[in-house]
């Protein structure tokens, strides 16, 4: 028996990808579809939506190691981007903790980074810049932190497909089926070329039947907007203050200084996580 746990936020959790129960399934319940023969594949996801790299360390990680996996998953990070308190150095060791602890305990462990949500979500400039510089300071760390270990990372800021509008859902924040067919069917074939366990790559083709358009709606009349309330707690005040901090640096012509202080802090934080022999 095989033993799949995959950590992380909103979108290992499934949502965007409902299921006709009104269940999220995901990318992570796909891929464990395609490791192993049905009834061969112990599958725990321990993804919950808003969780940040501390969440995971916290509250993921000790039951992920219970579970004694072979494989394990650690997508998390975007929700990290979007607190007031960005800490690039305490994010890489927590993310550092949790990919090393499964990596000792004989797992192997899946990592990605994200696509640029300026790029993605064509933005405004005063807020595509700062999303864009930190999402971009998360994926440096977590490229280093992969590099520490023989395991699978999937850059999917490389992926063409991942800014197809096509793979996103109705509330333009989560994969939609079509995208996360994209996440496990790319895991897939990285573990294939890797010569982990595979079984049966899982079909890129969504089988579930797109929303209506009154679907939609009663999506967001519902759940799309507890949802929403919910985040606006904390997202819309952070987004708020990261797009007046831009126009002002802008008004003042000092842009560039903060894209030099951001990459200064990102080379202070790869200095404790270079690959390292042996571990």
């Amino acid at each position: 028996m095989l033993t799949f746990v995959a950590l992380g936020d909103s979108t290992t959790a499934g949502f965007g990808d409902p299921m006709p129960d009104g269940s999220w399934r995901g990318w992570a319940a796909l891929l464990a579809g395609g490791l192993a023969p049905p009834g061969q594949v112990a599958f725990h996801n321990l993804a919950v939506s808003g969780a940040v790299c501390a969440d995971v360390v916290r509250d993921q990680l000790p039951v992920a190691l219970e579970h004694q996996p072979d494989v394990a998953a650690v997508l998390v990070g975007v929700n990290d981007t979007l607190r007031r308190a960005f800490d690039l150095s305490a994010i890489g060791s927590a993310m550092d903790h949790a990919v090393g602890s499964l990596h000792r305990s004989g797992a192997l462990v899946l990592t990605a980074c994200f696509p640029d949500p300026g790029r993605l979500f064509k933005l405004p400039t005063s807020l595509a810049r700062p999303l864009s510089r930190r999402i971009a300071a998360v994926n440096a760390v977590t490229h280093a932190i992969a590099a520490r270990v023989p395991g699978v990372h999937l850059d999917l800021n490389r992926l063409p497909e991942a800014y197809d509008p096509r793979m996103w859902s109705v509330d333009r924040l989560h994969p939609g089926e079509r995208g996360h067919r994209l996440l496990a069917g790319s895991f897939f074939d990285l573990l294939a070329a890797r010569g982990g366990p595979v079984h049966r790559r899982p079909d890129p083709e969504p089988v579930n039947p797109p929303p209506t358009r009154g679907a939609r709606v009663w999506w967001m009349a519902t759940q799309g907007s507890a949802w929403l309330y919910r985040r606006s707690r904390d997202l819309v005040p952070s987004l708020a203050r990261m797009a007046i901090a831009e126009w002002w640096y802008d008004l003042r012509g000092i842009a560039s200084d903060l894209d030099e202080a951001v990459q200064k802090e990102i080379s202070a934080a790869l200095a404790r996580f270079t690959p390292e022999r042996g571990r």
